[in-house]
């Protein structure tokens, strides 16, 4: 259910930014750029952007390859970890791809889509195949695919989110298999909020140095 609800709500934002005349609004209103993140008289200080970014997307096959890439590997991933480990890493991953634009990016570059967070599932799946023994090689083919893909010039792709969001995930899908279990559940917890804490503290180093 977590899964059709994050297309739903994609979808629903991506018909709101259809609608001539105030889908310009929309877009602007949801995407996310470093700027965001650093206190200013113009643009304001608005970090929930990195969040609210993954559910925006620029055209039709953005958000259908998108989706699509969600709904396959949410049909492995929610059954597997759970509503909410599976929402935890959707969430988390995305606010990592985010973080990596506002480090590593263009403040005034503007971002939108689920990316960050698809890589991030990307992530987590391949850490838990290699942990738990399953072949991995075609996902690593895909997912290197994909990467390089960023890099090209004239796709106008965000690569930052993608390695953000891939990282990231790795990160929680590592902490999801070493608290496996049911006697570290509280770890796993703990371990997933430090992780959180890390990322936010991270988005602010620009202004707190």
């Amino acid at each position: 259910m977590v899964t059709y609800s994050i297309i739903g709500l994609s979808v629903f934002f991506f018909i709101l930014q259809s609608i001539p005349g105030i889908g310009g609004s929309i877009t602007n209103a949801l995407q996310y750029a470093g700027i965001y993140s650093i206190p200013n008289p113009v643009f304001g200080f608005e970090p929930w952007r990195m969040l609210t970014s993954l559910f925006a997307h620029a055209n039709i096959i953005h958000i259908g390859l998108n989706m699509y890439t969600l709904w396959i590997f949410g049909q492995i991933l929610e059954p597997l970890l759970g509503k909410g480990r599976y929402l935890a890493l959707y969430l988390i991953s995305g606010f990592g791809g985010s973080l990596a634009v506002l480090l590593l990016a263009s403040p005034m570059q503007g971002v939108i889509g689920a990316s960050g967070a698809i890589f991030g599932m990307m992530g987590a799946f391949l850490v838990i195949q290699r942990r738990l023994g399953g072949n991995a090689t075609q996902l690593l083919i895909l997912v290197g695919i994909n990467l390089v893909i960023g890099f090209i010039p004239g796709f106008q792709i965000a690569w930052q989110a993608h390695v953000g969001g891939l990282v990231v995930g790795a990160l929680v899908g590592l902490i999801f298999v070493e608290t496996r279990p049911q006697s570290r559940r509280r770890l796993q917890i703990g371990l997933l909020v430090a992780l959180s804490v890390v990322l936010v503290v991270a988005s602010c180093w620009q202004y707190i140095a």
